[in-house]
């Protein structure tokens, strides 16, 4: 322990102790045009997501990357599977380009990728980054021959590359053979310890390789995924350990809804407080009728939950209960939490540091004050019983109080002419 912790009241050291850890990583850059994604190296954990659009469909896939870059995905993910895919992606890439959508694609392949980048250079130049599973590259010598030919290729255009193993299509072979040498241990380890070494080591010779064909070591990030949220910590916490890489967290295959939501943020929350992880993708199966576009709110609000990042202000609301039947506080902030998120692509640039801006909408006085003090904004509306008046408080100061049928609608017009007075001083400079 230092000196400096050492005059620190036991809870202080407590708190220190919870806060997020550090891993030195190198860095990645993922480059298109005069946009660059740091990865890594003591950048923010960035945010990515993935397309389930037909790839060929131009128009189609476009349209999503562009809704996943507004939602706040850094960087988008589509699937590269065909000749016809390949060939649609440079389309893909004008058509963002003039939608003023200045976002990386990463080319998904398996199987067939060192053919595709191969017959269709300008898919390989489109793509700002290229994802390769060291599992399903191929077989034998055609596993390094292949696998060597993407490589050459990301190396000629300095291109980063995922190395990205995943537990459902491991490498059989080095399992196999990992298998048969724990077998001849004393003590030999469980079956799923040995698969956990397996995702390990096939993510770190596969990166060994790649440096040894040429590709620049920062240029390679390094996921090994699983479903399960014991597993992926167990994976990424030997990982972190043995390498200094920057790592792509995700839990593969997390499911729908709430599981799906449950899941990823547990495993995701836990690796980024340990300092693990440089970039996070949410796998969300979809609802029917949901928005692709959830699994990238998720992600951004786990990290802004973790304080590691701010993309939107945030509105602390009370969850209700007997003294708040009336449903108007639910309503108000749900509206105000839609208002600023859907006015946030235009207000980070017209109102740098909004988005660290804390509203709160409280529904009766036993909290309800106290909260919206501690807010840049609060309102505090009328419980069951209650006289009909909202207090309304302005940088932890009562500015005025709210009366009528209109609270609602005239406490979203006191949001907005907060913003404007804050975060507006520099456009009027």
């Amino acid at each position: 322990m230092s000196p400096s912790e050492t005059q620190l009241l036991p809870a202080d050291r407590a708190i220190v102790a919870a806060m997020p850890a550090v891993r030195h990583s190198r860095q990645a850059q993922v480059v298109w045009g005069s946009r660059v994604v740091t990865v890594g190296g003591g950048a923010p954990v960035r945010v990515q997501s993935m397309t389930n659009t037909d790839t060929v469909d131009v128009i189609e896939t476009a349209v999503q990357v562009k809704e996943l870059a507004v939602a706040g995905s850094e960087m988008v993910r589509i699937t590269v599977n065909t000749p016809e895919a390949a060939a649609a992606v440079p389309l893909i890439r004008d058509q963002l380009d003039r939608m003023g959508i200045d976002v990386p694609l990463i080319g998904d392949f398996h199987y067939n990728g060192h053919r595709l980048l191969a017959d269709h250079p300008a898919c390989a130049e489109a793509l700002s980054k290229y994802r390769i599973n060291p599992g399903n590259v191929g077989k034998g010598e055609k596993r390094d021959r292949q696998f060597g030919q993407m490589i050459e290729i990301a190396a000629r255009l300095n291109k980063a590359v995922r190395i990205g193993v995943n537990w459902g299509s491991l490498d059989q072979e080095l399992l196999a053979q990992m298998m048969d040498d724990n077998s001849r241990r004393a003590h030999p380890w469980d079956a799923k310890q040995v698969m956990y070494q397996a995702l390990v080591q096939s993510a770190l010779q596969s990166a060994e390789a790649a440096r040894e064909m040429g590709l620049d070591p920062n240029q390679i990030l390094i996921s090994c995924k699983v479903s399960g949220v014991q597993d992926l910590v167990s994976v990424y916490q030997a990982l972190a350990t043995r390498c200094d890489y920057a790592l792509h967290l995700g839990l593969t295959e997390a499911g729908m809804g709430t599981k799906g939501t449950v899941a990823s943020s547990t495993a995701l929350a836990l690796l980024l407080q340990q300092g693990i992880g440089d970039t996070i993708r949410v796998s969300l199966t979809p609802q029917p009728g949901e928005a692709r576009t959830q699994e990238v709110v998720v992600a951004l609000e786990i990290l802004q939950s973790l304080g590691l990042r701010s993309f939107n202000p945030s509105v602390t609301a009370c969850p209700g209960c007997g003294r708040t039947t009336s449903t108007t506080f639910q309503e108000l902030a749900k509206q105000i939490d839609d208002f600023l998120r859907s006015q946030m692509p235009v207000w980070r640039v017209k109102y740098p540091g909004v988005e660290q801006m804390k509203v709160a909408v409280m529904g009766c006085i036993v909290n309800g004050p106290g909260e919206s003090k501690h807010a840049d904004i609060g309102i505090s509306l009328p419980g069951n019983g209650e006289a009909p008046a909202a207090p309304v408080f302005i940088d932890g100061e009562k500015a005025l109080t709210l009366r009528g049928d209109n609270i609602a609608n005239e406490f979203h017009a006191l949001v907005e002419q907060y913003i404007e007075k804050r975060y507006g001083a520099h456009t009027r400079a």
